[in-house]
């Protein structure tokens, strides 16, 4: 291969991580960005942000705002999160299947979104006291396990300040500092709970992963709350075992 060659493909990769890096600066900021402001936030000369945002929006991977100025993230990269996540769903299936069966409980897989937890399938038990929630609707961050496992992956203040725009909105006098340490327990142990908050009766417990394309997605378990003191132990060491085959699942779809 010729030197020039080598070259190009060294500058074709650079420019690829340049650009993604500007989707994901936007992605925090669904308002869009000035190019300033994002030449600001990656790190990278205006010309720059420029030239790759020029090609970007030809790609209808961003658009300019509506108040003209800036760019957000566009209708093609919406396309493209909706095939990703079917294929999430669609790979996590049997593993809910497995979960559901080891348990006798419901299991759900939910992705995060903002500051909202929304179900994309869900598994029912095979109890007559269950509990079954419809896919697409939308659960809280704050109070629920699938939400609180997801805002462990955050950077602290990303997570603080959503849970905060939540509490917020709901009227609630959220403690951030002792919300914080509960974060901390989950990313250290890699599960959390929901002990009747969100729903009185019904406790879950839950872990979070991300699937190929960065999103946060979390798999849960909620159980009547009887039923869940007595069957812990169980359940966690059933949802542990999903966790582990949910990262192999990933690690195999991120190395295709």
């Amino acid at each position: 291969m010729k030197t020039e060659e080598i070259e190009s493909g060294r500058s074709g990769i650079q420019v690829i991580s340049r650009a993604a890096t500007i989707l994901r600066s936007l992605k925090e900021h669904p308002e869009g960005l000035s190019l300033g402001q994002i030449a600001s936030e990656v790190g990278l000369p205006r010309s720059t942000v420029q030239r790759i945002a020029g090609a970007l929006q030809t790609e209808r991977l961003l658009i300019s705002n509506a108040s003209g100025g800036g760019v957000r993230l566009g209708p093609e990269l919406g396309a493209l999160a909706q095939a990703a996540r079917h294929d999430t769903a669609e790979r996590c299936r049997a593993l809910l299947s497995d979960l559901t069966q080891a348990t006798g409980e419901t299991s759900d897989l939910s992705v995060l979104r903002g500051d909202k937890m929304i179900f994309i399938d869900q598994v029912p038990g095979t109890h007559r006291l269950r509990t079954v929630s419809s896919v697409g609707e939308v659960f809280p961050i704050t109070t629920t396990a699938n939400g609180r496992a997801c805002l462990a992956k955050l950077p602290r203040d990303v997570a603080l300040k959503r849970a905060s725009a939540e509490a917020g909105r709901n009227g609630i006098d959220l403690d951030l500092n002792e919300f914080g340490r509960l974060l901390d327990h989950v990313a250290q142990t890699g599960l959390a709970y929901d002990n009747n908050e969100h729903s009185d009766g019904i406790s879950a417990v839950g872990f979070a992963f991300e699937d190929w394309t960065g999103e946060l997605h979390a798999i849960s378990v909620p159980v009547p709350t009887t039923r869940f003191l007595r069957q812990q132990p169980e359940i966690e060491a059933a949802v542990r075992r999903s966790a582990s085959a949910v990262e192999k699942v990933m690690q195999g779809g991120r190395g295709r």
